[in-house]
């Protein structure tokens, strides 16, 4: 795989709470000279990225109700509103994990549904499990019901959360239970090995924070 094709599959992503502006600054000069899919960036700094992205064909990308999910859906769906004012066209939602665990669908598909709802004709919903706090049982019930309620990917992780991040085994089975749905590996991909392993394994898209270092792995 050449460079500037493995590019086109990655959310160029900075979601530090520390980050500055001079910091978003940077990931999206680095995005636009790779050519990445997405620039991923919290609600609060995603007008920045937006603008200095506009017409160059790398989406803004933000988190919704991150990095807990323990959040109400009506304060997930204005964060969806300002953001896609700010210019967000795809948005990374972590979904109620406590009620995934719980074995709440109900509760689960109105808080995704919800959210859905809120993101503007054409943009993007990728639904984040934190597939490493999960068993394989909820792995496939989240996976699931995400696609039940209008999702466009399936997410493995924040990256943030103590149990870790993506893996090659939740990847194979997250793309098994729905085929029809992107995959968007993420978290702890950090060299070009792993990013291949986790596209082998299905992943259509990859969070990284990485990105550049990974890049330079690849031939022009």
């Amino acid at each position: 795989m050449r460079r500037s094709e493995f590019a086109r599959l990655v959310d160029h992503t900075l979601l530090k709470s520390e980050a500055l502006g001079a910091d978003v600054d940077a990931l999206v000069d680095d995005a636009l000279a790779a050519g990445v899919a997405a620039v991923c960036v919290s609600s609060a700094r995603v007008g920045r990225a937006a603008g200095r992205l506009t017409g160059s064909g790398v989406a803004a990308c933000t988190v919704v109700g991150f990095p807990s999910g323990a959040v109400l859906p009506e304060a997930k769906v204005a964060e969806v509103h300002r953001a896609a004012e700010a210019g967000a066209t795809e948005f990374d939602m972590v979904l109620d994990i406590g009620r995934l665990r719980d074995g709440d669908r109900d509760g689960v598909v109105r808080d995704i549904a919800a959210v859905r709802a809120a993101v503007p004709d054409g943009g993007l919903l990728k639904v984040i499990l934190e597939t490493a706090a999960l068993d394989d049982d909820r792995i496939r019930l989240g996976c699931l019901l995400a696609r039940d309620a209008g999702a466009d990917f399936v997410k493995t992780s924040t990256g943030f959360h103590p149990s870790g991040g993506a893996t090659v085994e939740a990847v194979r089975l997250m793309r098994e239970t729905v085929p029809d749905l992107g995959v968007k590996a993420s978290g702890g991909i950090r060299d070009l090995a792993t990013a291949l392993r986790m596209l082998d394994a299905g992943a259509t898209r990859l969070g990284m924070s990485a990105t550049v270092a990974v890049l330079a792995e690849l031939p022009d």
